[in-house]
């Protein structure tokens, strides 16, 4: 007891040992496993791959990481890019409405309904929401039927004869590839925006309407401004999520690699672990790019 009551009283007195001595473990997790298994894979991107062998050797090489620049692979960079970017402001919009709804409009039993009724999705099996989408987007599928109900079947095969969105049917189409973006990953956008708004002191909005300011007016200057960061924070797991997805490009829409399918068919398929690697530095560079950019409207602080 002796010893115990010694090594409280020492920590007591030094509370900088005891907060090294509580992080030192989950940080030597963090840089030993994580990071270094991270620098190791990226490591092995300037590794050689025998094409005819199909063998990797520790010859050092760029020619990984410029052929990313190749045509073919640059545009699959640029798909990915534009669809991550889409998805997110697709989600944004959607978004909005029900957090502002949640945030200004419910309290109690209703807002405990609102908040499992967006989380729910996220507790089902992530395959075979996707596997569900397939059928719901296929030739004959549901969402077929609710077009011709509406009598848009024109409309539709219109949106789809238009050059980048292609494919005869939804399932088919990068269209339906977005349609499950956006459902699969909008709790991610509804929850930070409806924290962000939460904050927004009500004496804040009773000042603009005191001044004069019309609803409309409050909503743009006052509400949405203010509202920034949350979106942007949102917008940071929108985006990081479908750039590196893998499973939706390969079960829905058209045929095309995106940068996570292309990482899981280098490796999986063909066994080029150093393109693989490769490719896997292009999230990492435009997430790092993604990040610095909406730190500046206050993301992290709406976290």
């Amino acid at each position: 007891m002796s010893t115990l009551r010694t090594l409280s009283n020492l920590l007591y007195r030094r509370p900088n040992l005891y907060l090294a001595l509580l992080l030192i473990p989950p940080l030597t997790w963090f840089g030993a496993i994580y990071l270094g298994s991270l620098l190791n894979l990226l490591w092995q991107g300037f590794y050689t791959f025998d094409d005819f062998t199909m063998a990797v050797t520790p010859d050092l090489t760029l020619g990984n990481f410029a052929a990313l620049f190749n045509p073919s692979n640059f545009d699959i960079i640029l798909r990915t890019l534009g669809m991550a970017v889409a998805v997110s402001l697709a989600s944004a919009v959607l978004a909005f409405p029900i957090a502002y709804y949640m945030a200004r409009y419910t309290s109690g039993k209703t807002k405990a309904f609102f908040y499992i009724a967006v989380m729910m999705p996220m507790w089902a099996s992530y395959i075979v929401k996707t596997y569900a989408w397939t059928l719901l987007l296929a030739k004959g599928g549901v969402a077929q039927w609710f077009v011709q109900q509406l009598h848009l079947d024109g409309l539709l095969q219109a949106v789809l004869a238009v050059p980048g969105v292609g494919g005869s049917t939804l399932s088919t189409s990068h269209l339906g590839r977005f349609l499950v973006f956006v459902y699969i990953w909008l709790p991610f956008m509804i929850l930070p925006i409806q924290a962000s708004l939460e904050r927004l002191p009500p004496s804040l909005l009773q000042a603009s309407a005191d001044l004069g300011a019309r609803p409309g007016q409050t909503f743009v200057q006052v509400i949405l401004p203010l509202s920034i960061p949350g979106i942007a924070a949102g917008s940071i797991f929108t985006f990081s999520l479908t750039l590196g997805d893998f499973i939706v490009p390969q079960l829905v829409g058209p045929p095309g690699y995106f940068i996570g399918s292309m990482v899981y068919a280098q490796q999986g398929a063909i066994g080029n672990m150093p393109m693989a690697a490769a490719f896997t530095l292009v999230p990492i560079v435009l997430i790092a790019v993604y990040l610095a950019i909406v730190k500046r409207l206050g993301a992290f602080d709406a976290l």
